[in-house]
């Protein structure tokens, strides 16, 4: 009897966003398990870890960077679009550049790198997890870029899976709020109070390797994790 194995190696994986934050937790995670972590991002990440710096929010450079890391470290197998950013504020008073730049990188940056790695991750049979939020799941005030972003993440991604079945993995991590430096530089009221739970990146980390290690033809679809006293969700 020909017994299917529980899960497949982790290979290589590209990471946005792998300088810091959830990204740099999954980077970690990868190298841990015994996988290759390559990083797209704006800043560099450890030593050690291929990167090529690139700001996301360029569509066209993001593409190129993806070709760029590739002649570094092979064809990957895996993809993780964690890099994200934000822009707190009532609509009226966020302006134009920096209310779009958000979906830029939010949004087109994760569009541009799936779509320039797709064709390796057909040859490699590989797996998409792209992150959203619970503010894909829900608006909130003041956060209209970010929810909008995000929002239309996950719409992407369940299009891309009806799209990919069978020939790629996507799975949607929908992520709570976490201990990151995501929340530097706001000003406090856009800030979690200080009884708020945040999940430990590294933990979350763990729920996207479990996506990346599925067998050839198991898929997660979908993934919300979070602190167990997240209040955004349900």
């Amino acid at each position: 009897m020909t017994v299917t194995p529980s899960t497949r190696p982790i290979g290589t994986v590209i990471v946005t966003g792998g300088a810091s934050g959830l990204g740099a937790a999954v980077v970690d995670a990868v190298a841990a398990a015994g996988g290759t972590p390559a990083v797209l991002d704006r800043a560099a990440p450890r030593d050690g870890v291929a990167h090529v710096l690139v700001d996301l929010s360029d569509s066209a450079a993001a593409a190129r960077a993806v070709e760029e890391l590739v002649e570094q470290v092979g064809a990957p197998t895996g993809l993780v679009t964690a890099a994200g950013t934000d822009a707190c504020g009532p609509l009226a008073q966020v302006d134009t550049e920096t209310w779009e730049k958000v979906v830029r990188v939010n949004l087109f940056g994760t569009v541009a790198v799936v779509r320039a790695c797709l064709p390796y991750l057909e040859q490699t049979r590989g797996t998409v997890v792209t992150v959203a939020s619970t503010l894909a799941l829900r608006g909130m005030s003041d956060a209209t870029a970010y929810c909008a972003s995000k929002f239309a993440v996950r719409g992407f991604t369940h299009a891309l899976a009806a799209e990919l079945a069978g020939r790629v993995g996507v799975t949607l991590l929908v992520p709570g709020g976490m201990q990151t430096a995501f929340f530097d530089g706001r000003t406090e009221q856009y800030r979690p109070g200080p009884d708020a739970q945040l999940n430990d990146p590294a933990a979350t980390a763990g729920a996207v390797l479990t996506a990346l290690t599925q067998p050839v033809g198991s898929e997660i679809r979908e993934m919300l994790v979070m602190s167990s006293g997240e209040s955004s969700w349900p």
